[in-house]
């Protein structure tokens, strides 16, 4: 696993290097809240590492406010509904639930970066990301292994064979508010954040 990341208040962001995650806590410190989501659909999501470094262009990759950042491809093929996935201690199923890009998708990182990742034919490739449920708890650590224990319904390719996509160079001109604002909230999070990253600077269109 790349990053741990729990969207506090607005746009803040902390990046704990370890937490606990629980089924009725998935992320402590993350905005999530069962009153929203009763069946626990969308209690994390997780966008995939390679696809997120292209798409942020020198940006943090806390930035997109997923909470796993993940070396592992997400698409429905290798990773269908269903699907458990061993992070760390932890034990994560793939919900039904889509994860979609937004309006502040598109003012962080443009309206091609929106536009490339929503055509139709790439919507199977999952390249916004996933959402996780917590089946089973446990603690999860920056640097830890991500393996797929079951594909659940559906088989699907072997893991490790990675689809090679043709990324594009996408120029993101994210709009001021997509800097991300200091915040500590270890004392939230029951962790110490990583020190603050500074952002890099954006490349204009």
């Amino acid at each position: 696993m790349k990053l741990l990341v729990a969207r506090g208040p607005g746009e803040a962001r902390a990046t704990p290097s370890a937490v606990t995650l629980q089924r009725d806590r998935p992320l402590p410190g993350d905005r999530w809240s069962p009153s929203r989501d009763a069946e626990r659909g969308s209690q994390l999501t997780a966008m995939e590492h390679r696809v997120g470094i292209r798409i942020a262009n020198g940006q943090d990759l806390a930035l997109f406010g997923d909470n796993l950042v993940l070396e592992l491809a997400l698409d429905a093929a290798n990773l269908p509904i269903g699907g458990l996935v061993r992070v760390g201690g932890a034990l994560l199923e793939v919900t039904s639930k889509p994860h979609n890009g937004c309006k502040k998708y598109a003012a962080r990182f443009g309206l091609a970066a929106l536009a490339w990742i929503s055509v139709p034919t790439r919507r199977p490739l999952r390249l916004r990301g996933i959402h996780f449920r917590v089946a089973g708890p446990g603690r999860v650590a920056v640097g830890d292994p991500v393996k797929i224990v079951s594909r659940g319904p559906a088989a699907g390719p072997d893991p490790s064979a990675q689809e090679s996509l043709d990324f594009p160079r996408l120029a993101c001109a994210p709009s001021p508010r997509s800097r991300i604002p200091s915040a500590n909230l270890g004392a939230i999070v029951g962790a110490s954040p990583d020190p603050p990253r500074r952002n890099a600077a954006p490349v204009g269109r």
